[in-house]
């Protein structure tokens, strides 16, 4: 066989003999572990703002600003750390990320300034949770499987679900009944425990344990060559690469949307906001929790959907039916859970984190090898978008003393970024060097494929 220039075979006598279960699929579950233990601090927020303004004094704008910034750093980490998971690999950087999600909810508990809020729970989380993000999830998809990279990638994608699932009634519970100091330990203490078992399972690339990606051709599979040279050049170059082509803008503004109606907006204020209308505390959060069940189903339903349709009208589909449940929402708060409720956040829940598998999927399809570094900084759009609505939504809530106008503000949004989905152009963008221009290669106005 020959092998490519920059490229070479994954062993000189060929693969080993394949396991019963094949490798990826415990790498798979692994990441998955590690994904749920970091998605511990993204239940806390919501079910620790109230009883932070309740000790302290804080305001909505000024507990959102530091959630803004654990967003915003939550994004902006992404495509250096799947840069760095290139360079340095995967195990190294995830157990670095999960310990300083667990050094700042650890540390929270020492805080009495809400300058301080900023560094935990912005800074050292934002770092930590970013360093993983969704781009963890991506690089394990591509780079140990071969064949259902879709459905892989719905699986990890609902980790942070689970972890939401998992962790809000009691972070919730723990917070009204022992305090805020005792949840935001059970955050810590989560994170920290992930770190060995990362460590002892995890690994880089398939060739590593002798084996091919699941479903690869071993005729024809030759084990890509290992990037050397700079992370964060290699990070920049991703994105100068990408932003000279029209489908990137598409799919970044879109996911951008998609965090500031998800993370921004419900994940951080559907507890306060519902404690506005009189419902209690925990059963706002255990309404939250609910959306996470679906979130899993959804997901991973959205994964296998992405390996058999076109991923452009999933996205179409997902923006409209988010765009309808933000419109209802306000008349759907109350002191009580009414069907109504349930059946808003079975919905929303469905279609909470659907948009990420379709959307990684066309960063792979256009971009080719640089597919994780660009779903790496589409996926930091995500969350400035994610940063700016928990903010904004803050400063609403204080100006006008509801969040009804945010709520409805997301919903427009959602139309345009159905809008963008429908119009991104499927076909491979060429790379640096190609005579072909951008926009000739690349129009998003054009029809589809």
């Amino acid at each position: 066989m020959t092998v490519p220039s920059g490229r070479e075979p994954l062993a000189a006598n060929g693969p080993r003999r394949s396991p019963r279960i094949h490798p990826a699929w415990w790498v798979a579950a692994v990441a998955f572990l590690a994904l749920l233990a970091a998605a511990g601090f993204r239940a806390a927020p919501g079910a620790l703002m109230v009883p932070l303004h309740e000790e302290f004094g804080w305001s909505t704008t000024v507990m959102s600003l530091a959630v803004s910034v654990n967003l915003l750093l939550y994004g902006l980490t992404a495509p250096f750390a799947a840069a760095l998971m290139d360079r340095f690999g995967i195990r190294q950087v995830v157990a670095v990320a999960l310990t300083l999600v667990a050094l700042g909810a650890g540390g929270s508990v020492l805080m009495t300034a809400s300058w301080q809020l900023l560094v935990f729970w912005g800074v050292l989380i934002g770092l930590g949770t970013g360093s993983m993000a969704l781009v963890f999830a991506a690089t394990v998809a591509n780079r140990w499987f071969a064949r259902r990279r879709g459905l892989v990638m719905g699986i990890l994608t609902a980790g942070s679900a689970t972890g939401q699932l998992i962790f809000l009634p009691p972070v919730a519970q723990l917070a009204e009944s022992a305090g805020w100091r005792a949840a935001s330990l059970l955050v810590a203490a989560v994170a920290l425990a992930a770190v060995p078992v990362v460590w002892l399972v995890l690994r880089d690339r398939p060739e590593d344990r002798g084996v091919l990606p699941y479903g690869a051709d071993p005729a024809t599979y030759v084990a890509p060559a290992r990037p050397t040279g700079n992370a964060a050049r290699r990070a920049i170059d991703g994105l100068a690469f990408a932003s000279r082509r029209r489908s990137f803008w598409a799919l970044a503004i879109a996911f951008a949307i998609c965090g500031a109606t998800t993370n921004g907006l419900i994940g951080i204020h559907f507890i306060p906001s519902a404690h506005d209308h009189g419902m209690a505390t925990t059963t706002a959060a255990a309404l939250l929790a609910v959306v996470g069940i679906f979130d899993i189903v959804g997901t991973v339903a959205s994964g296998w959907l992405t390996d058999k349709f076109d991923p452009r009208i999933l996205l179409v589909a997902y923006y409209g039916f988010r765009g309808v449940g933000l419109v209802l929402l306000p008349s759907l708060l109350s002191d009580v859970v009414h069907p109504s409720m349930v059946l808003f956040v079975v919905i929303y829940g469905l279609d909470w984190v659907a948009t990420v598998p379709p959307t990684a999927a066309l960063c792979r399809e256009i971009f080719g090898d640089r597919g994780t570094i660009v779903f790496g900084w589409v996926f930091a759009a995500h969350q400035l978008g994610a940063a700016a609505a928990a903010l904004g939504a803050g400063v609403i809530r204080d100006s006008f003393g509801t969040y009804t106008y945010a709520w409805w503000g997301g919903a427009a949004l959602c139309i345009i970024a159905a809008v963008l989905s429908i119009a991104v152009r499927r076909r491979p963008a060429p790379e640096a060097g190609s005579d072909a221009s951008p926009d000739a290669v690349d129009p998003v106005a054009e029809g589809a494929r």
